[in-house]
């Protein structure tokens, strides 16, 4: 039986976008691990506790970049560094995703934000050390140097939209306060 050339072309199509799709599915990997999302999954309708555990979650990905970097028996040290960074954004993203909910939702977070731009100062100097670390070892850097300066780039950028939330809130708390009296 004979098919149309045409036929032929939709389904080599198909059948290439699919094996497109799963191989981006494989590649992608969800940078918690199963019993850190169970405790997101019970914080789910706590702004404080939900956002602290990001933070913890963020800084575990950090040491462990640290760590992995400080020991000498590391193989592929520019891959796994590479990969560490990319889980740190990650997890950071969802922090920021979650922040943006919960502010949708109108919920008081300016104590939460208090300890989310400690983090955020935390964060910039441990990759800012990181980035100064490795600035002489150019071959090595150059798989993860655009991923560390976009990373340097999303904590700048949030630590000021954080700082802006937090005057927003605090002023909307102000306003409120003087309705009631």
């Amino acid at each position: 039986m004979s098919y149309p050339r045409q036929f032929v072309g939709v389904v080599l199509a198909w059948s290439l976008l699919a094996a497109a799709a799963g191989w981006a599915q494989q590649r992608h990997h969800d940078p918690l691990n199963p019993l850190e999302a169970d405790q997101l999954r019970d914080a789910a309708q706590e702004p404080s506790a939900r956002i602290k555990l990001y933070l913890e979650f963020s800084r575990t990905r950090l040491a462990a970049l640290e760590q992995m970097r400080a020991d000498p028996k590391v193989t592929n040290r520019a891959q796994q560094t590479h990969d560490r960074l990319q889980d740190f954004l990650e997890v950071y993203d969802e922090l920021n995703d979650n922040i943006d909910t919960f502010v949708g939702r109108k919920a008081d977070l300016r104590k939460p934000l208090k300890t989310v731009i400690e983090a955020d100062t935390e964060f910039q100097a441990r990759l800012r050390a990181l980035k100064a670390s490795i600035a002489s070892s150019k071959e090595e850097t150059d798989p993860y140097e655009f991923l560390l300066n976009n990373v340097l780039d999303t904590v700048d950028n949030n630590m000021q939209d954080h700082r802006q939330l937090l005057e927003e809130q605090e002023a909307a708390a102000k306003n409120k306060k003087k309705g009631k009296s």
